[in-house]
């Protein structure tokens, strides 16, 4: 540990509720948050509708929350100070009078397609740690996750606005924000989830993965991400077949009995993980093309890979219309770590031990003011006042809020064509066009 580690604030959650007035009045992104929520204005009531909920101090929860604009939300927020804020669908009638409404008549219409992918889902098949813990030699799954179900959103279905954030304890969420996403029918997002979803049975089945002679180009490209990380996470950081207890579980994926048999035989020959893997590897190829008894594990080898390192999603987080999901920049009240988004494009830099957490975030923001306070000379003119800077650029938080806002600015250009289609105008007759093109 460094010593600029050692000085760095500890987070208790006995501090939680010294440190979120704090937080809520100065880093919280309002602006971008209801620039992202409000899609531009383009859908009338589409802000007004929505439904916010609020956990509380001791486990209070407030549902059917909503807001009339970004003032009252901001008011609101940091009146109550909720130590978790989640975001729900889009209904029918403003949340808060859900119960001057007839049941019948209150329905949810529209939320982002969203996904959600918990370490726990892989505890059968990490060996470093269980529950809610995670470790570097762990955290590699969630790269993959990320890397895997973005492609297919991106290629398979053509979805552009995607926003990746740390849940700030042991997962990841995924928030589609394009309008087609927005607009899907329970049923279809089901299907897309279901579609993304190949590890599959409970504990007690031992192969969870099953392929089919001719494989899908979708998890062809998914197989291709995760032979880019197989060798340093399931062999090195995991050790998947370090010993007989572990081959034998890894290796019990394989259908074939004869073949089973036969690469059991050579683990005792090897001295560790990559050199085993590589001679089972090799025995398989051999045989499977050669032997019509054993052509069912012509794919075992990426049945394994995909079976300790394939996205495992929550189906039912993103089927629900009307499902809440924790909002990005709320702070998780156990770690106190802030639910940061993710670039896509940087996940393989992106490292949740360094997240920052609230009490450290605190802490920044004292230091910057008390380092630049400006100094006071008797008899001196005063010093003109320069442009105050936003809390958020004197502390560790500034780069994943531009993350939010490259999210954010990327839809803007839609809402634009957008409103002017629906009032008859053409885009590119305005002068002020050309700058939101850049």
């Amino acid at each position: 540990m460094t010593e600029s580690e050692k000085s760095k604030p500890t987070y208790s959650p006995d501090e939680l509720p010294e440190y979120l007035p704090v937080y809520y009045k100065r880093l919280f992104p309002y602006s971008l948050y209801f620039r992202w929520l409000n899609y531009g204005g383009v859908q009338k009531n589409y802000f007004t509708n929505r439904e916010f909920s609020f956990t509380l101090k001791d486990d209070v929860y407030i549902r059917y929350q909503s807001f009339s604009d970004q003032q009252e939300m901001e008011k609101q927020i940091q009146r109550q100070c909720p130590y978790k804020i989640d975001i729900g669908a889009v209904y029918s009638h403003k949340p808060k009078e859900h119960k001057t409404v007839k049941p019948t008549a209150f329905q949810a219409l529209e939320k982002e397609l969203v996904f959600d992918i918990d370490m726990t889902d892989y505890d059968d098949v990490r060996s470093c740690c269980q529950g809610a813990d995670i470790c570097p030699k762990c955290w590699p799954l969630m790269k993959m996750a990320i890397k895997i179900v973005d492609r297919a959103l991106d290629e398979d279905f053509g979805f552009d606005h995607r926003l990746w954030v740390y849940s700030g304890r042991r997962g990841v969420h995924c928030w589609i924000a394009d309008e087609a996403a927005r607009k899907l029918s329970q049923n279809a997002r089901g299907a897309v989830a279901e579609y993304l979803s190949l590890v599959k049975g409970g504990e007690n089945n031992v192969r969870k993965v099953h392929l089919p002679e001719n494989i899908h180009p979708s998890i062809e490209r998914a197989i291709g991400i995760i032979n880019d990380y197989f060798d340093d996470y399931a062999l090195d950081k995991q050790d998947i077949l370090g010993d007989k207890e572990s081959w034998q579980k890894a290796l019990a994926i394989i259908p074939d009995d004869n073949l089973r048999e036969d690469v059991l035989k050579l683990m005792e020959k090897e001295k560790n993980s990559k050199d085993r893997w590589e001679s089972f590897r090799m025995r398989h190829m051999s045989l499977v093309d050669g032997d019509a008894n054993i052509r069912k594990s012509r794919h075992c080898c990426k049945e394994i890979g995909l079976q300790y390192c394939y996205p495992r999603l929550d189906v039912n987080v993103s089927k629900g219309i009307n499902h809440l999901l924790k909002s990005p920049f709320c702070v998780h009240p156990k770690t106190g770590k802030v639910c940061v988004p993710i670039s896509v494009k940087d996940v393989d830099r992106f490292d949740p031990f360094t997240v920052p957490d609230i009490s450290q975030l605190c802490t920044e923001i004292d230091e910057y003011d008390k380092k630049n306070k400006p100094e006071v000379i008797e008899g001196d003119q005063p010093t003109p006042p320069k442009r105050r800077m936003k809390d958020y650029k004197k502390t560790s938080l500034m780069q994943s809020i531009e993350v939010l806002e490259q999210f954010v600015t990327g839809m803007e250009k839609g809402w634009q064509e957008k409103r002017l289609a629906m009032s008859g105008e053409r885009w590119d007759q305005f002068p002020w066009a050309m700058f939101v093109r850049l």
